[in-house]
Protein backbone atom coordinates (compact mmCIF):
# COMPACT_ATOMS: atom_id res chain seq x y z
CA UNK A 1 0.00 0.00 0.00
CA UNK A 2 1.42 3.36 -1.28
CA UNK A 3 1.89 5.77 1.96
CA UNK A 4 -0.50 9.14 1.69
CA UNK A 5 0.32 12.55 1.41
CA UNK A 6 -2.09 15.75 1.17
CA UNK A 7 -1.48 17.75 -1.95
CA UNK A 8 -1.87 21.14 0.35
CA UNK A 9 -1.63 23.04 -3.24
CA UNK A 10 -4.60 21.54 -4.53
CA UNK A 11 -8.11 23.32 -3.47
CA UNK A 12 -9.56 22.18 0.04
CA UNK A 13 -12.68 21.58 -1.18
CA UNK A 14 -14.32 18.95 -3.63
CA UNK A 15 -16.79 20.63 -5.62
CA UNK A 16 -19.92 18.67 -7.08
CA UNK A 17 -20.93 18.59 -10.95
CA UNK A 18 -23.69 16.22 -11.68
CA UNK A 19 -24.48 16.13 -7.98
CA UNK A 20 -25.35 19.54 -7.79
CA UNK A 21 -29.44 18.16 -8.75
CA UNK A 22 -29.01 16.50 -5.06
CA UNK A 23 -26.82 19.12 -3.23
CA UNK A 24 -25.16 22.34 -2.92
CA UNK A 25 -22.25 22.39 -0.60
CA UNK A 26 -18.68 21.90 -1.67
CA UNK A 27 -16.81 18.89 0.57
CA UNK A 28 -13.58 19.15 2.86
CA UNK A 29 -11.03 17.13 1.05
CA UNK A 30 -8.77 16.18 3.79
CA UNK A 31 -11.47 16.13 6.52
CA UNK A 32 -15.30 14.68 7.64
CA UNK A 33 -17.71 17.07 6.54
CA UNK A 34 -20.36 17.88 9.36
CA UNK A 35 -23.18 16.79 7.86
CA UNK A 36 -24.64 13.70 5.68
CA UNK A 37 -25.34 14.34 1.58
CA UNK A 38 -28.03 12.24 -0.08
CA UNK A 39 -26.48 8.74 -1.20
CA UNK A 40 -26.96 9.67 -5.31
CA UNK A 41 -24.69 13.09 -4.56
CA UNK A 42 -21.89 11.11 -2.59
CA UNK A 43 -21.84 8.08 -5.97
CA UNK A 44 -21.71 10.72 -8.41
CA UNK A 45 -18.97 12.76 -7.02
CA UNK A 46 -17.28 9.81 -6.68
CA UNK A 47 -17.99 8.45 -9.94
CA UNK A 48 -16.90 11.53 -11.40
CA UNK A 49 -13.58 11.87 -9.71
CA UNK A 50 -12.61 8.12 -11.18
CA UNK A 51 -13.44 9.07 -14.46
CA UNK A 52 -9.77 10.93 -14.18
CA UNK A 53 -8.10 7.45 -13.95
CA UNK A 54 -7.14 5.00 -16.39
CA UNK A 55 -8.64 2.64 -18.21
CA UNK A 56 -7.33 -0.81 -16.81
CA UNK A 57 -7.12 -2.79 -19.74
CA UNK A 58 -4.87 -0.92 -21.32
CA UNK A 59 -3.00 -0.28 -18.42
CA UNK A 60 0.14 -2.84 -19.84
CA UNK A 61 2.54 -2.20 -16.35
CA UNK A 62 0.16 -4.32 -14.33
CA UNK A 63 0.53 -8.31 -13.94
CA UNK A 64 -2.94 -8.40 -12.07
CA UNK A 65 -5.73 -9.73 -13.74
CA UNK A 66 -8.74 -6.79 -15.10
CA UNK A 67 -11.28 -8.90 -16.36
CA UNK A 68 -13.16 -11.94 -15.11
CA UNK A 69 -16.39 -13.48 -16.57
CA UNK A 70 -20.07 -11.92 -15.50
CA UNK A 71 -20.87 -15.20 -13.47
CA UNK A 72 -17.98 -14.80 -11.28
CA UNK A 73 -18.46 -11.20 -10.82
CA UNK A 74 -22.19 -12.09 -9.16
CA UNK A 75 -19.96 -14.60 -6.81
CA UNK A 76 -17.76 -11.99 -5.38
CA UNK A 77 -20.55 -9.64 -4.64
CA UNK A 78 -22.38 -12.35 -2.99
CA UNK A 79 -19.78 -13.02 -0.81
CA UNK A 80 -18.23 -9.53 -0.40
CA UNK A 81 -19.41 -9.37 3.32
CA UNK A 82 -17.87 -12.76 4.27
CA UNK A 83 -15.06 -12.40 6.54
CA UNK A 84 -12.39 -14.92 5.19
CA UNK A 85 -10.97 -15.20 9.08
CA UNK A 86 -14.51 -16.54 10.21
CA UNK A 87 -13.91 -20.51 9.62
CA UNK A 88 -16.34 -21.55 12.24
CA UNK A 89 -19.19 -18.99 10.97
CA UNK A 90 -18.27 -19.52 7.01
CA UNK A 91 -17.23 -23.28 6.69
CA UNK A 92 -17.82 -23.54 3.10
CA UNK A 93 -15.83 -21.05 2.54
CA UNK A 94 -12.87 -22.25 4.75
CA UNK A 95 -13.68 -25.89 2.69
CA UNK A 96 -13.38 -24.24 -0.90
CA UNK A 97 -9.55 -22.42 0.61
CA UNK A 98 -8.59 -25.67 1.52
CA UNK A 99 -9.52 -27.03 -2.10
CA UNK A 100 -7.90 -24.62 -3.65
CA UNK A 101 -4.76 -25.12 -1.95
CA UNK A 102 -4.12 -28.89 -2.48
CA UNK A 103 -5.47 -28.13 -5.92
CA UNK A 104 -2.14 -25.69 -6.51
CA UNK A 105 0.07 -27.84 -4.18
CA UNK A 106 -0.87 -30.55 -6.75
CA UNK A 107 -0.32 -28.78 -9.73
CA UNK A 108 2.91 -27.59 -8.55
CA UNK A 109 3.90 -31.48 -7.93
CA UNK A 110 3.98 -31.64 -3.94
CA UNK A 111 4.86 -35.47 -3.02
CA UNK A 112 1.23 -35.48 -1.43
CA UNK A 113 -0.49 -38.53 -1.24
CA UNK A 114 -4.00 -39.62 -2.53
CA UNK A 115 -5.42 -38.79 1.04
CA UNK A 116 -3.31 -36.95 2.20
CA UNK A 117 -3.74 -32.58 2.50
CA UNK A 118 -1.46 -29.91 1.43
CA UNK A 119 0.06 -27.18 3.72
CA UNK A 120 -0.48 -23.97 2.44
CA UNK A 121 -2.73 -20.66 3.11
CA UNK A 122 -4.67 -17.80 1.06
CA UNK A 123 -2.84 -14.53 1.14
CA UNK A 124 -3.77 -11.10 0.21
CA UNK A 125 -1.21 -11.23 -2.24
CA UNK A 126 2.21 -12.77 -3.45
CA UNK A 127 3.93 -9.83 -0.82
CA UNK A 128 2.19 -11.34 2.53
CA UNK A 129 2.91 -15.41 0.92
CA UNK A 130 6.63 -13.95 0.77
CA UNK A 131 6.79 -12.61 4.26
CA UNK A 132 5.02 -16.34 5.86
CA UNK A 133 7.66 -18.27 3.39
CA UNK A 134 10.71 -16.01 4.99
CA UNK A 135 9.08 -16.21 8.48
CA UNK A 136 8.81 -19.93 8.50
CA UNK A 137 12.51 -20.17 6.86
CA UNK A 138 14.06 -17.96 9.35
CA UNK A 139 12.32 -19.81 12.35
CA UNK A 140 13.37 -22.71 11.11
CA UNK A 141 16.88 -21.86 10.32
CA UNK A 142 17.05 -20.30 14.00
CA UNK A 143 15.85 -23.23 15.55
CA UNK A 144 18.59 -25.97 14.17
CA UNK A 145 20.97 -23.38 15.09
CA UNK A 146 20.04 -23.32 18.88
CA UNK A 147 19.74 -26.85 19.14
CA UNK A 148 23.73 -26.40 18.00
CA UNK A 149 24.59 -23.96 20.18
CA UNK A 150 25.13 -21.29 17.42
CA UNK A 151 24.72 -17.84 16.93
CA UNK A 152 21.50 -16.67 15.48
CA UNK A 153 21.24 -13.16 14.81
CA UNK A 154 22.90 -12.71 11.48
CA UNK A 155 20.65 -14.50 9.06
CA UNK A 156 20.55 -13.70 5.31
CA UNK A 157 19.05 -14.49 1.81
CA UNK A 158 20.31 -14.80 -1.45
CA UNK A 159 18.83 -13.52 -4.04
CA UNK A 160 18.63 -11.88 -8.15
CA UNK A 161 19.44 -8.02 -8.00
CA UNK A 162 15.59 -8.53 -10.53
CA UNK A 163 13.20 -9.47 -7.47
CA UNK A 164 10.39 -7.65 -6.37
CA UNK A 165 10.48 -5.13 -3.58
CA UNK A 166 8.18 -7.13 -1.10
CA UNK A 167 11.70 -9.34 -0.69
CA UNK A 168 13.58 -6.26 0.39
CA UNK A 169 10.45 -5.33 2.88
CA UNK A 170 10.67 -8.51 4.23
CA UNK A 171 14.55 -8.26 4.33
CA UNK A 172 14.12 -4.91 6.74
CA UNK A 173 11.12 -5.61 8.26
CA UNK A 174 12.06 -9.02 9.98
CA UNK A 175 15.85 -8.21 10.01
CA UNK A 176 17.53 -10.26 7.59
CA UNK A 177 19.99 -9.25 5.25
CA UNK A 178 19.70 -10.06 1.58
CA UNK A 179 22.39 -10.43 -0.07
CA UNK A 180 22.26 -9.51 -4.23
CA UNK A 181 23.80 -11.35 -7.28
CA UNK A 182 24.23 -8.44 -9.30
CA UNK A 183 23.04 -8.41 -13.30
CA UNK A 184 24.66 -7.38 -16.24
CA UNK A 185 23.99 -6.29 -19.58
CA UNK A 186 21.69 -9.02 -21.55
CA UNK A 187 21.67 -11.07 -18.76
CA UNK A 188 19.11 -9.73 -16.17
CA UNK A 189 18.35 -13.03 -13.68
CA UNK A 190 20.10 -14.31 -11.47
CA UNK A 191 23.28 -16.69 -11.94
CA UNK A 192 22.43 -19.89 -10.01
CA UNK A 193 26.44 -20.76 -9.82
CA UNK A 194 27.20 -16.94 -8.39
CA UNK A 195 24.08 -17.19 -5.91
CA UNK A 196 25.38 -20.75 -4.89
CA UNK A 197 28.41 -18.96 -3.99
CA UNK A 198 27.14 -16.50 -1.45
CA UNK A 199 25.44 -18.56 0.05
CA UNK A 200 26.98 -19.30 3.50
CA UNK A 201 26.11 -21.14 6.61
CA UNK A 202 23.57 -17.91 7.78
CA UNK A 203 21.58 -18.68 4.80
CA UNK A 204 17.88 -19.40 5.70
CA UNK A 205 17.13 -19.91 1.74
CA UNK A 206 18.01 -19.01 -1.67
CA UNK A 207 15.18 -17.28 -3.35
CA UNK A 208 14.81 -18.19 -7.49
CA UNK A 209 12.12 -15.91 -9.58
CA UNK A 210 9.84 -17.69 -11.96
CA UNK A 211 8.63 -15.01 -14.25
CA UNK A 212 11.24 -11.81 -13.13
CA UNK A 213 9.14 -8.37 -12.94
CA UNK A 214 12.31 -6.51 -15.16
CA UNK A 215 11.68 -9.12 -18.68
CA UNK A 216 9.59 -12.01 -17.41
CA UNK A 217 12.54 -14.53 -17.97
CA UNK A 218 11.93 -17.93 -15.84
CA UNK A 219 15.53 -18.18 -13.42
CA UNK A 220 17.38 -21.77 -13.70
CA UNK A 221 15.72 -23.33 -10.73
CA UNK A 222 16.69 -26.76 -11.61
CA UNK A 223 20.47 -25.88 -12.27
CA UNK A 224 20.36 -23.81 -8.78
CA UNK A 225 18.89 -27.29 -6.93
CA UNK A 226 21.87 -29.03 -8.72
CA UNK A 227 24.59 -26.83 -7.64
CA UNK A 228 23.14 -26.59 -4.14
CA UNK A 229 22.77 -29.68 -3.52
CA UNK A 230 26.65 -30.07 -4.04
CA UNK A 231 27.45 -27.34 -1.97
CA UNK A 232 25.29 -28.59 0.53
CA UNK A 233 26.62 -31.95 0.60
CA UNK A 234 30.26 -30.61 0.81
CA UNK A 235 29.91 -28.31 3.99
CA UNK A 236 26.87 -30.24 5.61
CA UNK A 237 24.45 -27.77 5.56
CA UNK A 238 21.14 -27.75 4.29
CA UNK A 239 19.72 -24.45 2.54
CA UNK A 240 16.56 -24.95 0.90
CA UNK A 241 14.85 -22.71 -2.24
CA UNK A 242 11.81 -20.70 -1.75
CA UNK A 243 10.59 -20.01 -5.71
CA UNK A 244 8.77 -16.80 -5.87
CA UNK A 245 6.40 -17.90 -8.81
CA UNK A 246 3.90 -14.95 -8.56
CA UNK A 247 4.02 -14.37 -12.08
CA UNK A 248 4.90 -17.71 -13.81
CA UNK A 249 3.02 -20.09 -11.03
CA UNK A 250 0.04 -20.52 -13.41
CA UNK A 251 1.79 -20.50 -16.42
CA UNK A 252 4.77 -22.85 -16.59
CA UNK A 253 2.34 -25.81 -15.20
CA UNK A 254 0.32 -24.91 -18.40
CA UNK A 255 2.94 -24.27 -21.22
CA UNK A 256 6.04 -25.75 -20.13
CA UNK A 257 5.04 -29.15 -17.89
CA UNK A 258 8.24 -30.58 -18.78
CA UNK A 259 10.08 -27.55 -17.35
CA UNK A 260 11.68 -28.67 -13.51
CA UNK A 261 11.36 -25.60 -10.69
CA UNK A 262 8.88 -26.81 -8.42
CA UNK A 263 8.72 -29.42 -5.85
CA UNK A 264 10.08 -32.23 -8.40
CA UNK A 265 13.21 -30.59 -7.32
CA UNK A 266 13.84 -31.65 -3.59
CA UNK A 267 15.46 -28.44 -2.46
CA UNK A 268 12.26 -26.65 -2.89
CA UNK A 269 10.37 -26.13 0.25
CA UNK A 270 7.98 -23.31 -0.66
CA UNK A 271 6.06 -21.72 -3.47
CA UNK A 272 4.12 -18.43 -3.80
CA UNK A 273 2.52 -17.53 -6.64
CA UNK A 274 -0.51 -14.88 -6.92
CA UNK A 275 -3.97 -15.90 -7.86
CA UNK A 276 -4.93 -12.00 -9.08
CA UNK A 277 -1.70 -12.54 -11.62
CA UNK A 278 -1.99 -15.22 -13.96
CA UNK A 279 -4.64 -16.85 -11.65
CA UNK A 280 -6.85 -14.69 -13.39
CA UNK A 281 -8.89 -13.39 -10.42
CA UNK A 282 -8.95 -9.89 -9.63
CA UNK A 283 -6.52 -7.88 -7.45
CA UNK A 284 -6.62 -9.27 -3.75
CA UNK A 285 -5.66 -12.92 -3.55
CA UNK A 286 -1.82 -14.50 -2.98
CA UNK A 287 -0.86 -18.35 -2.22
CA UNK A 288 1.72 -20.21 -0.29
CA UNK A 289 2.28 -23.84 -0.42
CA UNK A 290 5.06 -25.72 1.73
CA UNK A 291 6.16 -29.39 0.40
CA UNK A 292 5.62 -30.96 3.69
CA UNK A 293 4.50 -30.09 7.35
CA UNK A 294 7.31 -30.05 8.75
CA UNK A 295 8.36 -26.91 6.60
CA UNK A 296 5.94 -25.02 8.61
CA UNK A 297 7.24 -24.42 12.11
CA UNK A 298 4.50 -25.32 14.92
CA UNK A 299 5.14 -22.44 16.83
CA UNK A 300 4.09 -20.12 13.87
CA UNK A 301 0.70 -21.43 13.78
CA UNK A 302 -1.20 -19.58 15.70
CA UNK A 303 -4.76 -20.97 17.69
CA UNK A 304 -7.92 -19.08 18.03
CA UNK A 305 -11.37 -19.99 20.09
CA UNK A 306 -12.66 -17.03 20.32
CA UNK A 307 -14.54 -16.93 16.84
CA UNK A 308 -16.51 -20.27 17.65
CA UNK A 309 -14.02 -23.09 18.13
CA UNK A 310 -10.52 -24.24 17.20
CA UNK A 311 -8.84 -22.34 14.72
CA UNK A 312 -5.43 -22.94 13.06
CA UNK A 313 -4.32 -19.39 11.80
CA UNK A 314 -1.30 -18.36 9.96
CA UNK A 315 -1.54 -14.87 8.00
CA UNK A 316 -0.10 -11.46 8.64
CA UNK A 317 -3.46 -9.72 8.98
CA UNK A 318 -6.36 -11.25 10.73
CA UNK A 319 -9.79 -9.78 8.43
CA UNK A 320 -10.12 -10.92 5.31
CA UNK A 321 -12.53 -10.55 2.35
CA UNK A 322 -13.60 -13.99 1.19
CA UNK A 323 -14.48 -13.44 -2.25
CA UNK A 324 -11.38 -13.13 -3.72
CA UNK A 325 -11.09 -16.82 -2.73
CA UNK A 326 -14.31 -18.14 -4.44
CA UNK A 327 -13.51 -16.42 -7.28
CA UNK A 328 -9.89 -18.90 -7.25
CA UNK A 329 -12.48 -21.63 -6.71
CA UNK A 330 -14.55 -20.53 -9.54
CA UNK A 331 -11.77 -20.18 -11.81
CA UNK A 332 -9.98 -23.62 -11.06
CA UNK A 333 -13.36 -25.56 -11.61
CA UNK A 334 -14.22 -23.39 -14.63
CA UNK A 335 -11.44 -23.75 -16.70
CA UNK A 336 -9.57 -26.63 -15.22
CA UNK A 337 -6.25 -27.52 -16.88
CA UNK A 338 -7.63 -27.57 -20.89
CA UNK A 339 -9.13 -23.88 -19.73
CA UNK A 340 -6.22 -22.76 -18.02
CA UNK A 341 -3.47 -23.88 -21.37
CA UNK A 342 -6.10 -22.45 -23.62
CA UNK A 343 -5.94 -18.44 -22.16
CA UNK A 344 -2.09 -19.14 -21.31
CA UNK A 345 -1.28 -20.18 -24.86
CA UNK A 346 -3.60 -16.69 -26.17
CA UNK A 347 -1.61 -14.78 -24.05
CA UNK A 348 1.90 -15.96 -26.06
CA UNK A 349 0.63 -15.66 -29.32
CA UNK A 350 -0.46 -12.02 -28.76
CA UNK A 351 2.68 -11.43 -27.07
CA UNK A 352 4.37 -12.89 -29.79
CA UNK A 353 2.25 -10.86 -32.42
CA UNK A 354 3.40 -7.45 -30.50
CA UNK A 355 6.89 -8.75 -30.18
CA UNK A 356 6.96 -9.10 -34.28
CA UNK A 357 5.81 -5.86 -34.91
CA UNK A 358 8.11 -3.68 -33.02
CA UNK A 359 10.81 -6.00 -34.32
CA UNK A 360 9.31 -5.08 -37.90
CA UNK A 361 10.29 -1.46 -37.41
CA UNK A 362 13.98 -1.78 -37.40
CA UNK A 363 14.49 0.28 -34.24
CA UNK A 364 13.05 -1.84 -31.26
CA UNK A 365 16.00 -3.98 -29.68
CA UNK A 366 13.76 -7.10 -27.56
CA UNK A 367 15.11 -7.88 -24.02
CA UNK A 368 12.57 -10.39 -23.42
CA UNK A 369 12.58 -13.86 -23.47
CA UNK A 370 10.23 -16.37 -25.89
CA UNK A 371 10.16 -18.58 -22.74
CA UNK A 372 8.72 -17.17 -19.65
CA UNK A 373 5.63 -14.82 -18.75
CA UNK A 374 3.73 -13.69 -21.98
CA UNK A 375 5.15 -9.89 -21.89
CA UNK A 376 7.39 -7.89 -23.82
CA UNK A 377 10.33 -5.86 -22.34
CA UNK A 378 12.38 -3.81 -25.32
CA UNK A 379 14.55 -1.02 -25.76
CA UNK A 380 15.65 1.52 -28.37
CA UNK A 381 18.48 0.72 -30.54
CA UNK A 382 19.65 3.98 -30.54
CA UNK A 383 18.34 6.08 -27.77
CA UNK A 384 20.52 9.57 -28.07
CA UNK A 385 18.15 11.56 -29.37
CA UNK A 386 15.02 10.33 -27.82
CA UNK A 387 14.94 7.70 -24.97
CA UNK A 388 12.54 5.38 -23.99
CA UNK A 389 11.06 7.57 -21.31
CA UNK A 390 9.39 10.00 -24.11
CA UNK A 391 7.94 6.78 -25.36
CA UNK A 392 6.31 5.96 -22.33
CA UNK A 393 5.02 9.48 -21.88
CA UNK A 394 3.78 10.02 -25.13
CA UNK A 395 1.86 6.61 -25.32
CA UNK A 396 -0.42 8.21 -22.97
CA UNK A 397 -1.90 10.42 -25.43
CA UNK A 398 -3.05 7.35 -27.19
CA UNK A 399 -4.33 5.89 -23.57
CA UNK A 400 -1.58 3.32 -23.08
CA UNK A 401 -0.40 2.83 -20.00
CA UNK A 402 3.38 1.53 -20.48
CA UNK A 403 6.23 1.91 -18.00
CA UNK A 404 9.48 2.76 -18.40
CA UNK A 405 12.69 1.83 -15.80
CA UNK A 406 16.25 1.22 -15.28
CA UNK A 407 17.79 -1.97 -14.62
CA UNK A 408 19.07 -2.46 -11.59
CA UNK A 409 22.73 -2.78 -10.67
CA UNK A 410 25.41 -3.47 -12.59
CA UNK A 411 22.74 -2.97 -15.44
CA UNK A 412 21.25 -0.13 -14.63
CA UNK A 413 22.51 1.75 -17.52
CA UNK A 414 20.27 -0.34 -19.57
CA UNK A 415 16.19 1.22 -19.62
CA UNK A 416 13.49 -1.17 -20.89
CA UNK A 417 9.99 -0.54 -21.67
CA UNK A 418 7.27 -3.33 -20.66
CA UNK A 419 4.28 -4.82 -21.99
CA UNK A 420 2.30 -7.10 -20.13
CA UNK A 421 -0.08 -9.59 -22.42
CA UNK A 422 -3.32 -10.27 -19.57
CA UNK A 423 -6.05 -12.14 -20.74
CA UNK A 424 -7.89 -9.18 -21.61
CA UNK A 425 -4.79 -7.99 -23.87
CA UNK A 426 -5.97 -9.26 -27.58
CA UNK A 427 -4.75 -9.67 -30.55
CA UNK A 428 -6.64 -6.76 -32.09
CA UNK A 429 -4.88 -4.14 -29.30
CA UNK A 430 -1.47 -5.63 -30.12
CA UNK A 431 -1.82 -4.19 -33.48
CA UNK A 432 -3.11 -0.92 -31.87
CA UNK A 433 -0.19 -0.39 -29.78
CA UNK A 434 2.15 -0.80 -32.54
CA UNK A 435 0.70 1.22 -34.51
CA UNK A 436 0.91 3.70 -31.78
CA UNK A 437 4.15 3.40 -31.04
CA UNK A 438 5.26 3.68 -34.36
CA UNK A 439 2.95 6.99 -34.59
CA UNK A 440 4.88 7.99 -31.33
CA UNK A 441 8.20 7.59 -32.94
CA UNK A 442 7.83 9.49 -35.99
CA UNK A 443 6.56 12.06 -33.58
CA UNK A 444 9.95 12.07 -31.75
CA UNK A 445 11.75 12.31 -35.01
CA UNK A 446 10.21 15.30 -35.53
CA UNK A 447 11.01 17.18 -32.41
CA UNK A 448 14.59 18.29 -31.33
CA UNK A 449 16.30 15.96 -29.02
CA UNK A 450 17.64 16.44 -25.50
CA UNK A 451 20.50 17.18 -26.24
CA UNK A 452 19.38 21.37 -25.05
CA UNK A 453 18.21 20.57 -22.29
CA UNK A 454 21.15 18.24 -20.85
CA UNK A 455 23.16 21.53 -21.52
CA UNK A 456 20.66 23.31 -19.30
CA UNK A 457 20.73 20.96 -16.73
CA UNK A 458 24.68 20.69 -16.50
CA UNK A 459 25.36 23.96 -14.36
CA UNK A 460 22.33 23.23 -12.29
CA UNK A 461 23.90 19.59 -11.67
CA UNK A 462 27.31 21.47 -11.09
CA UNK A 463 26.00 23.71 -8.60
CA UNK A 464 24.40 20.68 -6.53
CA UNK A 465 27.55 18.33 -6.65
CA UNK A 466 29.14 21.08 -4.80
CA UNK A 467 26.50 21.11 -1.98
CA UNK A 468 27.15 17.89 -1.56
CA UNK A 469 23.09 16.73 -3.11
CA UNK A 470 23.28 14.48 -5.83
CA UNK A 471 20.58 13.29 -8.18
CA UNK A 472 19.50 9.79 -8.51
CA UNK A 473 20.07 8.35 -12.17
CA UNK A 474 16.07 8.43 -12.13
CA UNK A 475 15.55 11.64 -10.99
CA UNK A 476 18.13 12.92 -13.39
CA UNK A 477 15.75 11.02 -16.35
CA UNK A 478 12.83 12.73 -15.18
CA UNK A 479 14.12 16.41 -15.04
CA UNK A 480 15.59 16.25 -18.81
CA UNK A 481 12.51 14.66 -19.96
CA UNK A 482 10.85 17.69 -17.69
CA UNK A 483 13.17 20.39 -19.30
CA UNK A 484 13.04 18.99 -22.56
CA UNK A 485 8.84 19.08 -22.64
CA UNK A 486 9.43 22.79 -21.45
CA UNK A 487 11.72 23.16 -24.68
CA UNK A 488 9.25 21.58 -27.24
CA UNK A 489 6.17 23.33 -25.93
CA UNK A 490 7.71 26.98 -26.31
CA UNK A 491 9.40 26.04 -29.64
CA UNK A 492 5.42 24.84 -30.81
CA UNK A 493 4.14 27.90 -29.23
CA UNK A 494 6.52 30.30 -30.86
CA UNK A 495 5.68 28.90 -34.20
CA UNK A 496 2.13 29.10 -34.01
CA UNK A 497 1.93 32.54 -32.85
CA UNK A 498 0.57 31.94 -29.52
CA UNK A 499 1.55 34.37 -26.81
Amino acid sequence: MALSTAEVETDESVHSTFASRYVRTTLPRFKMAEHSIPKEAAYQIINDELMLDGNPRLNLASFVTTWMEPECDKLIMSSINKNYVDMDEYPVTTELQNRCVNMIARLFNAPLGDSEAAMGVGTVGSSEAIMLAGLAFKRKWQNKRKAAGLPTDSPNIVTGANVQVCWEKFARYFEVELKEVKLREGYYVMDPAKAVEMVDENTICVAAILGSTLNGEFEDVKTLNDLLAEKNKETGWDTPIHVDAASGGFIAPFLYPELEWDFRLPLVKSINVSGHKYGLVYAGIGWVIWRNKEDLPDELIFHINYLGADQPTFTLNFSKGSSQVIAQYYQLIRLGLEGYRHVMENCMENMRVLKEGLEKTGRIEIVSKDVGVPLVAFSLKDNSSHDEFEIADLLRRYGWIVPAYTMPADAQHVTVLRVVIREDFSRTLAERLVNDIQKVLHDLDMLPSKMKAKMEMAGEDADRTLFGSKKSEMETQREVTTLWKKFVMERKNKSSGVC
